[in-house]
């Protein structure tokens, strides 16, 4: 009985991703023309953008199976004819997800978007929070941009990406030893970390950098093999984060995030004082330069 009640839901799900389909794919074809796709323009053209025959030519499908497609029609749409359709609409990877999710299909990991650009208004707010420690995260904790404070509490001078590999804080707070690890309440920090990242994860099971990312950690830390096995999920929010800095001691700051409505999956982190004598020490980090640790996190 309770599988009959839930199936029009179901069925009227699906009935509302095919309508959004045939609209989604009528704007990005009024969108091209046929001089972006290298086609004469012809006559008597009496809409804007490519014909539906024009789209059906260059992602090499049948006219009526793209006309059915754009109508919104019941019919099965493969991971590959979806990518030549999109190749022909000459849609981005946001684009592409956007697709792949209004056809029922799981986005292929071709149809992932490109890593985040950040405009350079994100650099001049991280350092208009000075002396805050702030950084532009993304749910996989690797570091995207940050500001002299924030570089100085981590103690190090390798945090620019290299060969599109991002200073990972994750990583960092599971690899780095004991002795030089700037996180002082592993215990509270770790659990959640992980579990913000299974979070994050569960939207991108079976993207190879995702795979490949946890696979990475699970082969190097014990601990979060441990924490992975939990299955404990979280989003991210306020945490108090004590930090041993080698020049100030023991800081302790409320790791406190911002979405970006702009940038998809990304967040801003600002570190705040918890008392004014953690202020007091914040202060002084804008003054000192990276470095100091014995064992920095990249290694």
């Amino acid at each position: 009985m309770t599988v009959l009640q839930d199936l029009p839901t179901a069925t009227g799900g699906r009935d509302r991703r095919r309508t959004e389909l045939a609209r989604f794919l009528k704007a990005c074809r009024a969108r091209v023309t046929p001089e972006d796709v290298g086609l004469p323009p012809g006559l008597r053209r009496r809409t804007p953008g490519l014909r539906r025959e024009e789209v059906a030519q260059l992602a090499g499908v049948g006219v009526t199976w793209y006309t059915w497609l754009e109508q919104g029609r019941p019919i099965n749409a493969s991971e590959q004819v979806l990518l030549a359709v999109a190749r022909a609409l000459r849609l981005d990877g946001t684009e592409r997800q956007h697709l792949f999710r209004l056809a029922g299909l799981a986005p292929s990991p071709l149809a992932q978007p490109a890593p985040p650009e950040l405009s350079p208004s994100i650099q001049v707010i991280l350092d208009s929070l000075v002396p805050l420690p702030a950084a532009v995260s993304n749910t996989r904790f690797d570091v995207l941009s940050f500001n002299q404070p924030y570089r100085s509490l981590f103690g190090t001078e390798l945090m620019r990406p290299s060969h599109g590999v991002f200073f990972n804080s994750l990583w960092c707070m599971l690899t780095t030893p004991s002795c030089c690890n700037p996180c002082e309440n592993p215990d509270e920090t770790l659990p959640r970390m992980v579990a913000v990242l299974r979070s994050a994860y569960g939207k991108h099971v079976g993207e190879p950098a995702w795979e490949a990312h946890v696979q990475r950690l699970s082969a190097r830390s014990e601990l979060f093999r441990e924490l992975w096995a939990r299955q404990e999920v979280a989003p991210p929010k306020t945490l108090l984060r004590i930090f041993r800095h080698p020049v100030l001691g023991v800081v302790r700051l409320n790791a406190t995030y911002l979405t970006m409505p702009g940038v998809p999956e990304c967040y801003i982190v600002v570190y705040v004082p918890e008392s004014p004598d953690d202020r007091e020490l914040v202060e002084r980090l804008n003054s000192l330069p990276p470095g100091g640790w014995r064992h920095t996190c990249e290694a």
